[in-house]
């Protein structure tokens, strides 16, 4: 069991996963896609956060990987199209970064009403400009949340805490959570807040979803923040409207281009907006966080080469699967009538035990864990292998 872990996971991660019998390899960067196929030769699952992009040419060239973990929220870095066509699981942290993000959005929704940034640059010039021109309480006023997901919702609530009205619009049909209130459409959120925060997900429709036209209806010295993805926002549009004073103030965490690691320039229209706080990308990079991600998805990974649950994974059909009794068989398989019972035939055939059986279908994808009594199960492998219904095989 060979593991590779890029772009700084947590040691927590590496140190479970060892001590679970893995050989851990872990490299600081991200790696471009040359890079990373010939780095996956002999690797059985893979580790990354959202730099390193997961592309189905990378998945189709590693063919001994069964599983990809992302160290973070977001799985848009990974096809996740060929990931299930090829049967690789994919993992990823959904929960354990949000008290983070939210932190980070409530302290700089905060710092922007105070106008901290510009008190601090005029303090590091040598001025003493004491003054409360511009400086407003955040209490009493409101906040607009655009996606009322896990990141969302919890910033709602601490917004909450502190006095503000917070209102939100998602798509999907979420609950409100204390005296948070929902509005019918986009247009109505940004004609009412105040202060419009963005935690959305990365899927392709949300790509400059909010440009020049979202703006423009967004109350006068309105302030703006994206902690949620790079390409949801138009940073040609923000800027022109943090020019004009319509915008009085922005935060932005996230980027349509980020740099691979440090050593690589970051240029941005925003930068020297004295008005702006700009953050590479650290709203769930805290001690806390990373150490709770690599626990986590270190967890799944290693569930998954021992006992083959997939439980929470974000592409294959989920099987929670209990400990292992005597031998088990996976069996990941096109979803189609009959399979079952060619599975079982076969099991038959060898004079096999069935001790118990769980099946979860998605889509196109069947998922089977088969616990059985001891046996010789070689001849057996080889022939679930030949099922034309086979995706992937495991005796465990």
């Amino acid at each position: 069991m060979k593991a590779l872990l890029l772009e700084n996971i947590h040691a927590d991660a590496a140190k479970s996963l060892e001590a679970k019998g893995f050989e851990v390899e872990t490299r600081s960067g991200a790696l471009a896609e040359r890079d990373l196929i010939a780095a996956l030769d002999g690797v059985d699952y893979l580790g990354i956060r959202s730099r390193t992009h997961v592309t189905r040419q990378v998945l189709e060239s590693a063919t001994e990987l069964q599983s990809v973990g992302a160290f973070c929220i977001g799985t848009n870095q990974i096809d996740l199209e060929a990931a299930t066509e090829l049967g690789v699981a994919v993992f990823n942290a959904p929960y354990s970064n949000t008290r983070s993000v939210v932190e980070l959005a409530i302290s700089e929704i905060i710092a922007m009403a105070r106008r901290l940034t510009d008190r601090n640059r005029d303090m590091h010039n040598g001025v003493w400009d004491k003054s409360a021109i511009g400086s407003h309480e955040v209490r009493g006023r409101t906040l607009g949340i655009v996606g009322y997901g896990n990141i969302g919702s919890q910033l709602s609530i601490v917004a909450e805490a502190l006095g503000m009205r917070v209102l939100f619009y998602d798509i999907a049909d979420r609950l409100a959570l204390g005296n948070a209130r929902r509005v019918g459409s986009l247009d109505e959120l940004l004609g009412s807040a105040e202060t419009i925060s963005l935690h959305v997900d990365g899927r392709s429709e949300n790509k400059n979803m909010f440009g020049a036209a979202e703006f423009a209806k967004m109350r006068p010295r309105s302030l703006f923040l994206n902690l949620c993805r790079g390409p949801v926002v138009d940073l040609d549009a923000l800027h022109d409207n943090l020019v004009s004073g319509h915008i009085a103030g922005a935060a932005i965490d996230v980027f349509p281009t980020e740099p691979k690691s440090k050593d690589e320039p970051f240029v941005s229209k925003l930068q020297g907006l004295s008005n702006v706080i700009l953050t590479p990308h650290v709203g769930g990079s805290t001690q806390e966080a990373q150490e709770d991600i690599g626990r986590y998805v270190a967890g799944k990974i290693n569930d998954y080469e021992t006992t083959g649950s997939t439980s929470m994974s974000v592409n294959l059909p989920e099987v929670a699967a209990g400990p292992l009794r005597e031998r088990r068989i996976v069996h990941l398989h096109h979803n189609v009538p009959g399979v079952m019972a060619r599975l079982n035939s076969l099991l038959a055939k060898h004079d096999i035990n069935i001790l118990s059986q769980t099946l979860s279908t998605k889509g196109a994808l069947g998922y089977a864990i088969t616990d059985i009594a001891a046996a010789d199960v070689d001849g057996l492998l080889a022939e679930l292998e030949g099922l034309d219904e086979t995706l992937r095989v495991r005796v465990l």
